[in-house]
């Protein structure tokens, strides 16, 4: 093998090592990278340094590991929609207390003048390839959208999530085009140790995105909806990186998801949720739901309830809401949040695919988790199993769930759910 450590200075310019080969980490576990676990990085992708770290390289000749020497801090990448990663950059914390910002950060390598990563592609990209949205089209969308609803506080909202954070679902919203986003909660029902838009004061990183802080009207929710959904291919989902839990706000969601559907039968109505409060589930399924997406990291309790600390609810209940949702026809899929030396355990794997055939899963979203490695594998218990590898545990997944789309993201179903009134 001759893919050589990839390394960062203190400045952030990125260099090459010809003295040692690249290294990975599948959790806390220091590996060697199998040349069929790199590909090219890919298009979108970005290269980060990693503050607090020292990179571990290979020598050629001896096999050694060791730390690069001098000040060199390791380099991670940052995938695009569509690609799972298998490894984790080779690293050692040098202070153990600095915690990395909340990132999914991938193992790199180089080779013949160009960049690897330790990545498989599990989806299509294209939709959520940011060269698409076009930002002088975003603009005007946003100005027209705001100008027609100059009352409705979601489009206001949504405007600075498009804009500032350039998140391509509230794009979406504004292009009125793909899945398109109505954020609907201010509280959650879950005090997840990775969560996006809120963290307690005491929790070493601040979340990256700002949660929202108002109720919104059933009729500004309906106004949102029934713009994305002009177009009967697209999809309006409720649940976004900047809200809470959406069906704490259930008696928005049911009257709203009512008088859509009174109007018009066009595209797909989305849930993103933890499914944790399954008679809210149940209303809202009920109500005319298309898709319901749940977010999980584990279907063992212990290391969900570690991550996710529900309030009031259990991993019995969220299994409760996507069987409801699956026997009325709604299409279902989790969010999976994956995490190389954890999701790849046997006992993970063997928990996962008997949660899938329980439920009726029909896809399997892999998400790579955002996290500060340390600060996650302090929280979830111990491995009991051997170590497969994510490479090998996208194939057992493939082989054991023939019925399940292994993907990345949302998928229109092949057939539209009859709803019964």
């Amino acid at each position: 093998m001759s893919y050589h450590l990839v390394y960062a200075d203190e400045s952030g310019r990125v260099y090459d090592d010809p003295e040692l080969l690249a290294l990975g980490r599948n959790g806390d576990m220091i590996t060697e990278i199998v040349e069929d676990e790199l590909i090219p990085l890919p298009e979108g992708a970005t290269l980060v340094s990693l503050p607090y770290t020292r990179p571990i390289g290979m020598d050629p000749e001896t096999g050694e590991m060791r730390p690069a020497p001098g000040d060199r801090y390791a380099v991670g990448a940052l995938l695009p929609q569509g690609y799972t990663r298998l490894l984790l950059p080779g690293y050692v914390k040098r202070d153990r207390s600095q915690l990395l910002p909340l990132f999914g950060y991938t193992a790199v390598a180089w080779k013949d003048d160009r960049f690897y990563v330790a990545a498989q592609l599990t989806d299509d990209p294209e939709r959520w390839n940011p060269r698409n949205c076009d930002l002088d089209e975003l603009e005007r969308g946003v100005k027209r959208l705001r100008e027609k609803y100059p009352e409705n506080r979601l489009y206001e909202h949504l405007s600075h999530c498009a804009l500032g954070y350039e998140c391509l679902t509230a794009s979406n919203t504004f292009l009125q085009r793909w899945e398109g986003a109505v954020p609907v909660s201010y509280s959650c029902n879950a005090a997840c140790h990775g969560c996006i838009s809120e963290q307690p004061d005491d929790s070493g990183f601040p979340a990256p995105q700002t949660r929202m802080k108002f109720r919104p009207t059933v009729q500004e929710v309906v106004e949102v909806m029934m713009e994305q959904l002009r177009d009967p291919e697209a999809i309006i989902s409720f649940g976004q990186g900047c809200e809470g839990e959406p069906a704490t706000q259930a008696s928005i969601i049911i009257p709203a998801i009512r008088e859509v559907r009174s109007r018009t039968s066009n595209g797909y109505i989305n849930i993103n949720t933890n499914a944790g409060l399954t008679d809210h589930i149940r209303g809202i399924v009920d109500a005319g739901l298309d898709l319901m997406r749940v977010s999980t990291i584990s279907a063992i309790d212990e290391h969900y309830n570690a991550y996710y600390k529900p309030r009031h609810y259990t991993l019995a209940n969220v299994e409760k809401s996507l069987r409801y949702a699956a026997d009325q026809g709604v299409y279902t899929s989790i969010n999976y949040l994956i995490f190389p030396g954890v999701t790849d355990r046997e006992e993970e794997v063997e928990a996962m695919i008997d949660f899938a055939r329980r439920t009726g899963l029909k896809l399997i979203q892999l998400r790579n988790l955002n996290i500060d490695p340390e600060s996650y594998l302090s929280l979830i218990p111990p491995a009991r199993g051997e170590l497969l590898g994510m490479k090998r545990t996208i194939e057992i997944f493939r082989e054991e769930l023939p019925d399940v789309v292994i993907g990345s993201y949302t998928h229109v179903p092949p057939v539209r759910r009859a709803i019964v009134n």
